[in-house]
């Protein structure tokens, strides 16, 4: 079982991509998706909507999760946030290992 949060930080003016640009410069994505227990830190930019950008955060489990945010990378992130203006919203998934097979008819490796 893993569990991936989205999380999609809404800014103006180009705030929410250069908030990831900056914690991708800084070497701060870099340092979560070192930290055990991390599966997946990647950013993604909306088509719909350019003020938006995604993020998709997975880990393997719950308590990988707990480490993470009681770690001081935390208030970086929250400073970070803070410097942009963005606001959140999150929604949480946590994975099924068991895909039907008329689901796998769906999916192209």
């Amino acid at each position: 079982m893993s569990i991936t949060v989205n999380l999609r930080y809404k800014g103006e003016n180009g705030a929410a991509t250069a908030f990831a640009k900056e914690m991708i410069s800084s070497g701060t994505v870099e340092v979560i998706r070192n930290e055990a227990g991390n599966l997946r830190y990647e950013y993604y930019t909306s088509f719909d909507d350019p003020e938006t950008v995604l993020l998709i955060d997975s880990w393997e489990s719950q308590e990988a999760i707990d480490i993470h945010h009681a770690s001081p990378m935390m208030a970086t992130i929250a400073a970070l946030r803070e410097k942009y203006d963005l606001h959140m919203s999150v929604e949480r998934f946590v994975s099924d290992e068991n895909i039907s097979e008329k689901d796998k008819a769906f999916i192209r490796k």
